[in-house]
């Protein structure tokens, strides 16, 4: 059974790869029911006990002394993962959050991330499949869909996860509309009558021989237009 809690994460970390010691320095989720924004968020700052490499404190800005003043993914774990258990999760670029988080679980003795939650979805593929060949960064969804992003200077989890569910809503507008119409008709349930039309005559009228002349004149205009080059040509004489 679906979720009507969808949650909208995002994560920041000190580089690429949990694989290589790197680790989570901040989390933002937010949360929406019946696609209506809550308030219920969760927002934490994490010691990641290691410095964020150059590259990635140039993204989010977050410095290494600010961070040694916060607690420890230990210490918030079991919060997180009870502010997460059953909810639809929402994520742009899945697999990069999800590696992190798993990795971080995994330190503190907990289950993988996704058998905390109802399912994962990947914003970034859904976005893929709509504008298949176009950017789909999360800036470029926002400038798509008219959603303000200005005071995205650096990158935030809070920021970004509240940017994507403004995202989320707007790319799938279209399939509510749909929804509340079915939905609509179901509640009327109205009875269209049917209409018999065998017993109807209908009439067959053909072109008269000066329009077919007439037609026949602006084929060949366009044919020599084109230097012999027309579509229909090509099919009689394939035919020949």
């Amino acid at each position: 059974m679906k979720s009507n809690r969808l949650i909208f994460l995002d994560t920041e970390t000190t580089g690429l790869s949990p694989e290589n010691g790197h680790k989570i320095v901040e989390i933002g989720c937010v949360e929406l029911e019946n696609r209506q924004l809550t308030g219920n968020n969760l927002h934490f700052y994490i010691n990641p006990e290691r410095q964020s490499d150059e590259d990635a404190l140039k993204v989010h800005g977050i410095s290494d002394e600010f961070l040694q003043e916060q607690p420890k993914f230990s210490q918030l774990a079991k919060e997180i993962v009870d502010y997460l258990r059953g909810a639809e999760v929402y994520i742009h670029n899945a697999p990069f959050d999800v590696a992190f988080l798993d990795k971080e679980l995994s330190l503190c003795g907990f289950d993988s991330f996704a058998n905390y939650v109802a399912s994962i979805t990947d914003t970034q593929m859904m976005a893929k499949q709509l504008f298949p060949g176009k950017r789909n960064s999360l800036d470029a969804l926002c400038d798509r869909y008219g959603v303000d992003n200005s005071n995205r200077k650096l990158h935030g989890a809070l920021l970004d996860a509240e940017l994507l569910a403004d995202v989320y809503i707007c790319m799938t507008r279209g399939q509510d509309s749909l929804l509340m119409e079915v939905s609509s008709e179901r509640e009327q349930k109205v009875n269209v009558p049917k209409n018999d039309l065998s017993k109807i005559n209908l009439q067959t009228i053909f072109a008269s021989e000066q329009e077919l002349t007439e037609h026949a004149s602006v084929l060949a205009q366009i044919d020599k237009s084109s230097n012999g080059n027309t579509v229909w040509k090509s099919a009689q004489q394939s035919q020949i």
